[in-house]
């Protein structure tokens, strides 16, 4: 898109959007109208946004500031509006006005759907799209597909919950990887975020039911080296990361297969509380995946290769807003959403 293009696809939001405002004679027919336009995943405002990443870098000054008169310009539309609408409503109401007020909360995105939707722009950017699969899964997809020995202790009763008759529920997002391969022919990179289950008690650092994240790459002469500077752009972009490091560690589906530590970027290393004194926090684990876990899947080990890394989203969310105990993720409590809501 060129500059007059932009130009020209900026007037005509700015347009529509305030016949759509002016329009609204309710909350719901505005709100539908503010999501279409300012909603800040699929609106025409964000995609607007996106658009100046292809605009030529001597026309980029004046299509920014194109984009955030449009950008200032709806949003004060959207407020005043939005007030009119609210006042026309509480005319004729009854209002006791002997109680206080009630604090009205509309409502904000979770800080782990936060984290998850941050690491998903990320890796779009890199060519990965997402993939997705079922929560019940069967014991050859969630342990035998992914080279786990039968004698493995993760596929004790005491790891795992084990559904009446056959099925589990899925101890980590892996089986979906196995899934894609199955259904797409490589080259394939793909994200899978999703929700896991384990035998763990309810404590300040584990939950028997959380979010996880994986990512999953494979084609033709796919190396570790792939893997190790994926990740590396990925720790630059979301932790600001000024160094990284790899540490040998085993998974049954990756080999060889590391642990990825990001350098703290409280004390810049020196040592912490944030970090338990080391200079560096874990985030994620990695590897080549196993030919056995390619074959397994349909997949020739000898024409490709790939690699795969999985992470924890509510631990980088502890992390990320100082969060002392992961239980308070779950108990919805508006106090503290609130405070860490867009």
């Amino acid at each position: 898109m060129d500059l007059q293009e932009f130009i020209t696809e900026a007037d005509a939001i700015e347009h529509e959007a305030a016949a759509a405002f002016q329009g609204a004679a309710d909350a719901d027919t505005l709100e539908a109208a503010r999501i279409a336009f300012l909603g800040d995943r699929h609106g025409r405002v964000k995609a607007l946004q996106d658009a100046l990443r292809g605009i030529a870098k001597e026309d980029k000054p004046a299509a920014g500031k194109r984009f955030n008169d449009v950008r200032t310009r709806l949003t004060e539309l959207h407020a005043s509006r939005q007030s009119a609408v609210r006042s026309r409503a509480s005319d004729g109401a009854c209002e006791d006005r002997s109680l206080p007020p009630r604090r009205q909360w509309r409502g904000a995105k979770h800080p782990v759907t936060l984290v998850i939707e941050e690491i998903e722009v990320i890796f779009r950017e890199l060519g990965f799209t997402i993939a997705e699969g079922p929560e019940a899964e069967t014991e050859w997809y969630n342990f035998g597909a992914l080279n786990f020995p039968p004698n493995h202790p993760a596929l004790d009763a005491h790891d795992t919950l084990y559904l009446e008759g056959e099925g589990l529920l899925r101890t980590h997002t892996s089986p979906v990887q196995v899934r894609t391969l199955q259904r797409v022919p490589p080259p394939i990179r793909v994200l899978i975020p999703g929700t896991v289950y384990r035998r763990d008690f309810f404590d300040a650092s584990h939950a028997p039911a959380f979010a996880q994240i994986e990512g999953l790459c494979v084609d033709e002469g796919i190396s570790f080296v792939d893997l190790k500077s994926t990740l590396n752009r990925f720790a630059e972009r979301f932790f600001g990361a000024a160094r990284t490091r790899f540490r040998p560690s085993y998974f049954p589906f990756t080999e060889p297969s590391a642990e990825m530590d990001v350098q703290c970027g409280i004390c810049g290393g020196s040592g912490c509380a944030a970090c338990k004194g080391t200079g560096w926090i874990e985030i994620l684990g990695s590897g080549m995946v196993h030919p056995n876990v390619l074959a397994a899947a349909g997949v020739d080990p000898e024409r490709y290769t790939g690699w795969a890394f999985g992470m924890g989203p509510a631990r980088i969310a502890i992390s990320r807003y100082g969060i002392p105990d992961i239980r308070i993720l779950y108990d919805s409590d508006v106090r503290f959403l609130e405070q860490i809501s867009e």
